[in-house]
């Protein structure tokens, strides 16, 4: 144990912070809406962060299994996998009562949504914790906020990038430091609620690998969480300057098809402290599109106020940064 880990252990641990919690890294088919998961992997945590178990399973995707150079699981591995219905219940135990902790969390949390939506279930996850958020709560010296970039800053070996059980690991063994650093600092951690999808749509799925599932095939086109948000806790700074930094209370619309699920676009901006706007008026600090030539009512809008539009991926790129508001 660490001098850092006794300090933290001898002092009252902060009351509020969980009783548990799941570490999780999910492999995809991809980033859209109708991807799927292809492996899971899961570490339980105890309320300070030590590993009380592991899990993780591959699952059949019923279709292409995308980027296989990535995630180095074909077609034929995943042929005699098991369905993610049939590892719904197992995975859902481990979830239980705990945080969900990962990299870029809302992503994650989107998938399993997702994923128990077709099973016609909802995941037991009620709140998530993001290792990106945490980072930057505890201001990390990191060069980026890659999972090599943090696991590097603590010392751990990654073997296996993008094997969801190595990343599950890692993200593990970083997460515990990370913790004890929060909680001798009285740090507030950046705790999210989970939204369940709780509308979904049938219609034919895409091309599939190996044995079907039972009963209907669902895809999530015609899904929809609950939006509701709480009102972003900073003032607007104004209109976005090209070449310069977000600012965290700018106004951001979204337009038109992102190659990124809209929702977790918006959930990625929220979480950077951006107010996400549904329309675009005077107060709009910036449009996203990645067809800035379509005669849009938010492109005409932006187009007639002013209001910078910028691509999806130029977008991505400035949400790495986020400059903080001004006090």
């Amino acid at each position: 144990m660490t001098m850092l880990d006794d300090r933290t252990t001898a002092a009252a641990w902060p009351a509020a912070y969980p009783q548990g919690y799941a570490v999780v890294d999910v492999e995809t088919t991809g980033l859209a809406r109708d991807d799927r998961i292809v492996s899971a992997a899961v570490y339980r945590l105890d309320a300070q962060g030590n590993v009380e178990d592991h899990w993780y399973s591959l699952v059949n995707p019923e279709r292409d299994p995308g980027p296989v150079w990535i995630h180095g699981l074909t077609s034929d591995m995943l042929e005699g996998a098991p369905l993610f219905g049939d590892i719904a219940h197992e995975f859902a135990h481990r979830l239980d009562g705990r945080v969900l902790v990962a990299h870029n969390a809302v992503f994650d949390w989107s998938m399993i949504a997702r994923e128990y939506a077709r099973a016609e279930h909802l995941a037991p996850v009620r709140q998530r914790l993001c290792t990106i958020a945490l980072s930057k709560e505890l201001s990390l010296p990191l060069p980026n906020h890659k999972l090599e970039s943090l696991a590097a800053h603590f010392g751990v070996v990654q073997r296996h990038a993008h094997n969801a059980l190595d990343d599950a690991r890692v993200l593990a063994e970083v997460f515990r430091p990370s913790l004890h650093t929060a909680a001798e600092r009285g740090v507030r951690l950046p705790l999210l609620e989970c939204r369940p999808l709780t509308e979904w749509s049938a219609a034919p799925s895409a091309p599939r690998i190996g044995r079907q599932a039972s009963g209907s095939s669902y895809r999530p086109n015609g899904w929809r969480p609950s939006r509701k948000r709480s009102p972003c806790p900073y003032p607007n700074p104004g209109r976005y300057e090209a070449d310069k930094q977000l600012k965290q209370g700018m106004r951001v619309a979204f337009s038109g098809d992102t190659s990124i699920e809209r929702e977790l676009l918006e959930d990625r901006a929220v979480e950077a402290g951006l107010h996400v706007a549904t329309s675009v008026s005077r107060l709009t600090s910036l449009l996203v599109t990645n067809d800035p030539d379509a005669p849009t009512s938010k492109t005409l809008r932006a187009r007639s106020y002013g209001t910078p539009i910028i691509d999806e991926a130029a977008f991505t790129q400035l949400l790495r940064d986020v400059a903080p508001a001004e006090e």
